[in-house]
């Protein structure tokens, strides 16, 4: 009967694992152009929004699996959504009807697009947006021409948040909790919290330039790109802690990175050989940057190249951007999803609520394997089942039980 237990627990969590591999690659399409890119993703990778080109116009698009792709806009002119709320029910982004200036959104089902104003000026774009849908960063000019970096809400309105002795400026992400924005101003990244602005500093000698293009959920990890001593363009990361890191290219003279998760899995664009081409990558501390299309290279056997990763879920699970649709021959919006990703636990391998022989045989049939899509056998989620994890096992057996 306890080898049948231990049996049945292997296999399940066995079975547990092997869904960490279910992923898959979806192109979603077009408003009848030949041309889109996808900025933004809800939190469940359930609503993705972003531009597409119709004609010479830009239009906004929220695109779910039910719907496909909708277009927000509902007057002439150039419309883009560039941020959505964890449940993808609030959205923003910039409205430029025809005839009239461009203007920072906000768009429910409810209201459609609410105009957030400017700082004076006759212009503004929102970037970003909180979880939960209330505060909105982006960028407008002031009545002194100015471009400022802004955070907006309902109750206060939209506000400057640059230091006055800065000439210009521009916020282009927000961290889901709101404690953070981030961005640039005067060609240095920073990120403006209520306890003070930070600027970032550069990869190279003071004429480098920087710019912060996206922000951990909780604030902590902010990536971008700058200019290096030789010129050349990098992405990188930056904590309080480590200050600004280079985390490399695929080879070419420019790579940026545009978005990081809540366990540090960074995305973005790298120039590659042999003609600096442009392809989406992903990043993390356990396997440096990788070619997005090399990792999943099984889903890409058309011949379709991602070109563009712009933004992850807090959990790493899903990317969007933009790639070169084969099929269809045109660059086309995408939402790659990688699967369940890791997630760190006590030891309940098989996620019954009690630590026993089944999870710690789990383990033990595990052990030594490596890699980014281990399931709950990768206890502490460092992309290894080792010593650690059997620990973790040990320290909790017995616990729900």
């Amino acid at each position: 009967m306890r080898t049948a237990r231990y049996i049945l627990g292997f296999c399940y969590a066995a079975a547990l694992s092997a869904t960490a591999f279910s992923q898959s690659l979806t192109w979603l399409g077009t408003l009848g152009g030949s041309r889109s890119e996808a900025l933004a993703v809800s939190a469940d990778g359930s609503v993705v929004v972003g531009s597409a080109q119709v004609g010479n116009q830009l239009r906004a698009f929220r695109w779910t699996a039910q719907t496909g792709m909708q277009d927000l806009s509902t007057l002439s002119g150039e419309f883009a959504a560039r941020g959505v709320s964890a449940d993808g029910s609030v959205i923003v982004g910039y409205a430029h009807p025809v005839g009239s200036d461009r203007y920072a959104f906000r768009w429910t089902q409810a209201t459609g697009m609410v105009n957030l104003g400017t700082l004076g000026g006759n212009w503004s774009e929102a970037r970003g947006v909180s979880a939960d849908g209330t505060i909105v960063a982006g960028y407008a000019i002031d009545a002194w021409f100015r471009r400022r970096p802004f955070r907006w809400t309902q109750a206060a309105g939209m506000q400057d948040i640059a230091p006055a002795t800065f000439a210009r400026g521009e916020a282009n992400a927000i961290a889901s909790n709101g404690s953070a924005i981030v961005g640039e101003v005067e060609a240095r990244a920073f990120r403006w919290r209520s306890s003070g602005f930070d600027m970032l500093g550069t990869l190279g000698a003071s004429n480098s330039y920087s710019i912060a293009h996206g922000v951990s959920p909780d604030g902590a990890i902010v990536v971008g790109e700058s200019s290096r001593v030789d010129q050349l363009q990098r992405a990188f990361r930056w904590t309080q802690a480590s200050g600004i890191e280079d985390i490399g290219s695929l080879g070419g003279t420019r790579s940026v990175a545009y978005g990081v998760s809540s366990n540090d899995v960074i995305v973005g664009m790298s120039l590659a050989p042999p003609a600096n081409n442009r392809r989406a990558f992903i990043w993390t501390r356990a396997t440096g940057m990788q070619n997005l299309n090399d990792v999943y290279s099984s889903l890409l056997q058309d011949g379709s190249i991602l070109t563009e990763a712009y933004a992850i879920t807090p959990d790493g699970r899903y990317i969007v951007g933009r790639g070169f649709n084969r099929s269809r021959s045109r660059e086309e919006a995408f939402l790659l999803d990688r699967g369940p990703q890791c997630v760190a636990h006590n030891g309940d391998v098989d996620a019954n609520g009690c630590v026993d022989d089944a999870d710690l045989l789990a383990i033990l049939f595990a052990f030594g394997q490596s890699g980014n899509n281990l399931g709950r056998v990768d206890v502490n989620c460092d992309a290894t089942v080792d010593d650690a994890d059997l620990l973790v096992v040990l320290f909790n057996f017995g616990s729900g039980c």
